[in-house]
């Protein structure tokens, strides 16, 4: 029996059908369905969410200080301006979002607390069935679609990733990741050791500092880091000027934009260059007595692993004050009163803050299966990081490293949108990227090219994420300057794409 008729069998269950299911009510889920609204009016849709609200990562995520790694000029909706400072708390973004979900009646719309246990594709039946729990009740529920918009995000927001220690039993204190931390949790007067270097610690650092004895920040090699004001000049310019905010959003966001294109292109013409510039710019704050090639002087060019932006410098600042340090070392191992270095050193701690990173999932942790067939996405080749040959009526929101990941969303919503409109106007139910005859010699290599981007929850999940060619069409592209024209100009009618 397939997994379609296996749930076909259990009548029992409530049964509803949409014309397109989108999963997760974080920032991409919430732009799906207002894209949805504003260029397929006529399909009927809902939104499955596993948390008990919608935001995401700004709903999950409650550590001291958690604010955005992106400007929110990038980082909010292309539709919607963005009227705060470019650096913005979880709280700011989330009142953002649900501004843009009442503002475009989708409330109504969202189920919270559906967790998708499994979905199986039907070519008879040209749709998906899904397995669902409802955690509020536990009753399983049976929706069925034909079309699914995967929107929830790339990591597990259950579990962060935290490396096994020799002697983590053995020590005495708290243990604490910043994805599951506690908002009602006292650190005040902790000596508190932050395992980490990129943006989530260079986050916490910072805000814990105040209210803890003393912050380290240990690290085992360097991460780049920019700094800034937390605003942008010539959106203040232009507000003293009255100039209506959706003209000044625009401006803004086409600003920012060329110029993170402008640099990221630097990074691999100059790397040198923009080396400097980014350490002169630490030097500025620490001094020039302070050991910048230790503790700030990574061994990779920039870029290659995600640039955190330091809004008002607060980390350096933090360092230059005496309440935060950095340690620059390898862990031996975990002892009663702290961490032992490899160098012999003990940073004694009452807690120690595990910023390391994040548990990666491909589609959810969901049992896919199509005609009965578990679904291996490591068989599978991307089509421009958002379709998967073989797989029928499936659209993945992956993101940009280097730029904004709601700039991506906007790009995929507006090409799910003109797809299935494509789709209706031809008369067909089904659409299945596929390799054309001029790309069944073509390399098939891992998703993102380790070489150009190579953070360690990518690293540790390439072997279950989709394969890529070498040609534009079966790649995820970084290069948002590029893809905003390239995306937009698909040739739904070519080779590629297989209707039914």
């Amino acid at each position: 029996m397939t997994g379609m008729e296996a749930l076909k069998d259990k009548a029992a269950r409530t049964t509803e059908h949409f014309d397109v299911l989108i999963v997760g009510a974080g920032i991409s889920g919430v732009a799906a369905g207002r894209h949805l609204n504003q260029q397929c009016p006529d399909r009927d849709y809902a939104i499955l969410e596993v948390q008990e609200s919608f935001g995401g990562t700004w709903l999950t995520h409650k550590y001291p200080g958690i604010r955005s790694d992106s400007d929110l000029h990038t980082f909010g909706y292309s539709f919607k301006p963005w009227v705060g400072p470019p650096i913005a708390t979880a709280e700011e973004i989330r009142k953002y979002m649900g501004e843009v979900i009442e503002e475009n009646d989708l409330a109504r719309r969202i189920r919270y607390r559906h967790r998708i246990d499994a979905a199986y594709w039907s070519t008879p039946d040209k749709q998906w069935a899904l397995e669902v729990t409802r955690l509020d009740t536990g009753e399983t529920l049976r929706f069925t679609c034909n079309f699914l918009w995967m929107a929830q995000g790339y990591y597990r927001h259950s579990d962060g990733y935290t490396p096994e220690w020799p002697g983590m039993k053995d020590f005495k204190g708290l243990i604490k990741h910043p994805q599951t931390w506690d908002p009602d949790f006292d650190y005040t007067g902790m000596r508190v050791v932050v395992i980490g270097s990129g943006a989530t610690a260079a986050t916490v650092v910072p805000a814990m500092a105040d209210r803890a004895a003393h912050v380290t920040m240990l690290q085992r090699s360097p991460t780049y880091f920019r700094t800034g004001r937390n605003a942008i000049e010539i959106a203040e310019e232009l507000r003293k000027l009255q100039i209506d905010e959706h003209w000044i959003h625009e401006i803004v966001r086409k600003k920012i934009l060329y110029e993170q294109a402008q640099f990221s292109k630097r990074t691999f013409e100059e790397p040198d260059k923009v080396k400097q510039e980014l350490l002169d710019n630490v030097r500025h704050y620490l001094g020039p007595d302070y050991d910048i090639d230790t503790h700030f002087t990574p061994k990779y060019r920039p870029w290659r692993q995600r640039l955190a932006f330091i809004p008002d410098a607060d980390l350096f600042k933090g360092i230059a004050s005496g309440k935060a340090s950095v340690v620059t070392d390898h862990i031996e191992r975990f002892v009663e009163n702290g961490i032992l270095l490899k160098s012999g050193k003990v940073l004694e701690a009452d807690l120690i803050v595990t910023a390391t990173g994040f548990n990666m999932n491909v589609m959810g942790d969901i049992a896919f299966a199509i005609d009965g067939k578990p679904l291996n996405w490591a068989d599978t080749v991307t089509y421009r990081g958002m379709m998967f040959t073989g797989v029928p009526n499936l659209a993945w929101v992956f993101g940009y490293f280097r730029a904004s990941w709601t700039l991506r969303s906007d790009l995929i919503g507006d090409f799910v949108c003109k797809m299935l409109n494509h789709m209706k106007s031809k008369g067909v139910a089904q659409v299945t990227p596929q390799l054309r005859a001029e790309d069944h010699n073509m390399p098939l290599l891992p998703f993102i090219d380790g070489d150009n981007f190579n953070p360690g929850y990518l690293t540790r999940a390439l072997p279950i994420l989709p394969k890529r060619g070498d040609k534009p069409e079966w790649m995820h592209n970084q290069d948002y300057w590029a893809e905003k024209d390239e995306i937009p100009a698909t040739n739904l009618d070519d080779a590629a794409f297989a209707y039914a």
